[in-house]
């Protein structure tokens, strides 16, 4: 009996030890995923590092995994915050120097009506010519940064319907039909007589359809042909929207939908725009959940293509 008791007793202390030891690193390993959470908090934004521990208690390797997911969260969310940070210093850095340029030529010449009284009609009518000019370019480019603060802060509404994909791209491109004629150059429409729907907003896809055929016009001239093809296939509906001018360099491709990229080579030309109008057709691409693509062979084609949601009839 004393020998059984004896054999009892041995092995709840076995037990006990075993739950001790257990219990205790359990609490090495809280102890160490508390220092280093400490530790990549206090680095955020300078490191991805992850927890890593090797144990077999499973509620812990739970918790290990939802820390290691909200990390990773917590990663992509400062990372992309960085990127918009520094693509809002870069864009407010290039609206005031777009800004100062047209404002500086207005300040001059109100200076030369101030000083110059006796300035003939005709200098004088070109003077406020210039002035008139320039505010509304200064005007355009507000409105336009105002604008992607609106689609961005989720302030503007586009209801998402059923829409005419075939009606609106045929109507958008004859709106610059007289404009394409004037500068010489050949349109190549290829859009299907019959009705093709899909989901989206016909303000925003017109908004869209006029910012990516006023590029191919002012940028694809030097081809001397714009194009806007209309496609789909089982679930999808394609705009193509091309020209065969001097296109986009490969390295250049993935930042043209960035806010306030502009070629550098394009900058202060006649049509240059103000870096926005690429940015507002991505965000209201989006909107309607479609996405848009950019492919580009210099002096070959250059194809904007948009894709949305296929309905049927």
């Amino acid at each position: 009996m004393i020998l059984f008791l004896s054999t009892i007793i041995l092995f709840l202390l076995a037990i006990i030890l075993f739950q001790l030891k257990r219990k205790r690193e359990q609490n090495d390993t809280i102890r160490y995923m508390h220092t280093k959470l400490q530790a990549i908090m206090n680095e955020n934004e300078q490191t991805n590092e992850k927890i890593l521990v090797a144990t077999s208690d499973q509620e812990l390797q739970q918790m290990l995994t939802t820390i290691n997911a909200l990390l990773n969260d917590t990663h992509k969310i400062l990372a992309k915050h960085r990127k918009t940070e520094s693509s809002m210093k870069k864009m407010l850095a290039n609206i005031s120097h777009d800004l100062k340029t047209p404002l500086t030529v207005v300040l001059g010449y109100t200076e030369m009506l101030q000083l110059q009284q006796s300035l003939k009609d005709t200098e004088h009518n070109r003077l406020l010519s210039g002035i008139h000019l320039k505010t509304e370019e200064v005007l355009k480019l507000i409105h336009t940064f105002f604008d992607l603060a609106k689609i961005e802060a989720g302030d503007t509404e586009y209801p998402i319907t059923k829409v005419n994909i075939s009606e609106i791209c045929r109507k958008n491109i004859l709106s610059f039909y007289d404009m394409v004629m004037s500068m010489g150059l050949h349109i190549d429409i290829n859009i299907p007589e019959t009705p093709m729907y899909a989901l989206g907003n016909e303000e925003a896809l017109d908004r869209v359809l006029n910012n990516l055929i006023a590029n191919a016009i002012a940028y694809g001239a030097e081809g001397r042909v714009i194009g806007l093809t209309v496609r789909n296939n089982a679930t999808d509906v394609y705009i193509d929207v091309w020209d065969c001018g001097k296109g986009i360099e490969e390295y250049h491709i993935d930042s043209v939908f960035e806010r306030m990229y502009t070629l550098e080579d394009s900058r202060n030309k006649s049509f240059q725009g103000s870096g926005l109008g690429l940015t507002i057709t991505k965000r209201l691409v989006e909107i309607m959940n479609g996405t848009i693509q950019l492919k580009s062979i210099p002096y070959e084609k250059t194809v904007f293509t948009i894709s949305l949601k296929r309905m049927l009839y």
